[in-house]
């Protein structure tokens, strides 16, 4: 056993192929097995590109899958420039959504650059998970503010809210919804960042945008309970 996990971590990149079954089965499972609702005051889910949404690394399971098609055509997500974040793109990839490589840890340079270039001459969405790759929990880092600064482009805060799943033993807790489940995109109110903002306004409107997204973001009743007990 320890020589296959060995070998497996050795591999970088799987033929896009082998993503198809899993990213349908998940596409398929959304549809059948749970309630899917929306709330979407402004309805952003049809806009057309241009926003910057962010959304917790531990709800990302069944994100694209619940996206509109042309929402998902029209979306491009950052993600972790390691192995682990080729996966992720190649899965993603299945369902139209583009993958910019990079994070805060690794190549995020490039990827702001490359997230520039999507908002301002592609005209699309720029998906974050601004707590990944390694965490805090639900602590935003400063790329989206940097980025929505930068170009102008409207920030938006994004949370998947599940009414039971279960919730892996990561630094996440990422969660599994369990069939049954309501499970409720919720598309917050977009802020507009400030241009030429110093470290002091990036900070300052980090943390609003941080308060945004934790504002509507709702952990089933049992992950309640959890939190009580420690």
């Amino acid at each position: 056993m320890g020589w296959f996990k060995t070998k497996f971590r050795q591999i970088k990149k799987f033929p896009r192929w082998i993503y198809w079954l899993p990213a349908r089965t998940l596409q398929l499972f959304a549809h059948t097995l749970f309630k899917i609702r929306y709330e979407d005051p402004d309805n952003l889910r049809s806009s057309l590109g241009g926003y910057i949404g962010y959304t917790w690394h531990n709800r990302l399971l069944y994100f694209p899958s619940i996206m509109p098609r042309a929402a998902r055509y029209r979306t491009a997500a950052v993600v972790s420039a390691s192995r682990d974040g080729q996966y992720i793109a190649d899965l993603i990839s299945i369902y139209g959504v583009r993958s910019l490589r990079g994070s805060s840890s690794r190549g995020g340079a490039h990827a702001l650059l490359d997230s520039v270039r999507a908002l301002k001459e592609e005209n699309l969405n720029v998906i974050f998970t601004p707590d990944g790759p390694r965490g805090p929990r639900y602590r935003m880092k400063p790329g989206p503010v940097m980025l929505a600064s930068l170009t102008g482009a409207p920030l938006c805060p994004l949370s998947i809210n599940v009414t039971k799943c279960w919730s892996a033993k990561s630094w996440d807790g990422f969660q599994i919804p369990k069939p049954g489940a309501t499970i409720t995109l919720v598309i917050g109110k977009p802020m507009m960042i400030p241009p030429g903002l110093d470290d002091a306004g990036i900070e300052e409107w980090r943390l609003k945008a941080e308060e945004a997204l934790n504002a509507i973001t709702v952990d089933p009743p049992e992950e309640k309970e959890k939190k009580k007990e420690k």
